[in-house]
């Protein structure tokens, strides 16, 4: 009998090549100009880039000004004792913060902590499960909002950061259950 995990590494290795591959054949079988509607797709992609950008720009500002104005480290210094004091590692409170706003941002910060920590300590271990379970939350409504014209965001904003604040707690509590 053969180990699920290889029919897992099998179908995984194969997956991506064979939807490449099988996309642009049945668009041919179903006589759909796949070159024309490339080109038309990737024109669409363009507007919708040019239609972003200010959008992208505006966030940038902002994220370099909250922490260039010392508004994160002011932010952290207040609420450090009562994340100790619960048993949360002080190291990765930046990462709550800094994930929902910044992709990049986030991830340089859980690679900073991964070289000081090592990803088998607890420290490590959080991070990279923070990192994978919550989202850039206004990235996300900066661009697809923004793409898509919707000025209103203040019922997904909510949503999303309540979310990211579930990831967070989450991802401590499974680390310390999983790990500890």
């Amino acid at each position: 009998m053969i180990p699920l995990y290889s029919i897992v590494n099998l179908i995984s290795a194969w997956a991506i090549p064979v939807i490449i591959v099988f996309i642009p054949l049945y668009a041919a079988y179903r006589k759909v100009p796949v070159y024309e509607s490339f080109v038309d797709g990737a024109k669409e992609g363009f507007d919708t880039a040019i239609r972003i950008i200010p959008h992208l720009v505006g966030m940038m500002v902002a994220i370099s000004v909250f922490r260039a104005s010392g508004a994160m480290e002011l932010m952290l210094g207040w609420s450090r004792p009562f994340f100790e004091m619960i048993g949360i590692p002080s190291e990765v409170l930046p990462l709550a913060i800094l994930r929902p706003i910044t992709g990049a941002g986030s991830l340089a910060f859980t690679t900073d902590l991964l070289q000081q920590f090592g990803p088998d300590s607890m420290v490590g271990r959080i991070a990279s499960t923070i990192q994978g379970s919550t989202d850039t939350t206004l990235y996300v409504i900066t661009v697809y909002f923004g793409a898509i014209g919707i000025r209103k965001a203040s019922y997904a904003l909510k949503v999303g950061l309540i979310s990211d604040i579930i990831g967070f707690a989450a991802s401590i509590l499974i680390c310390y259950l999983v790990f500890a």
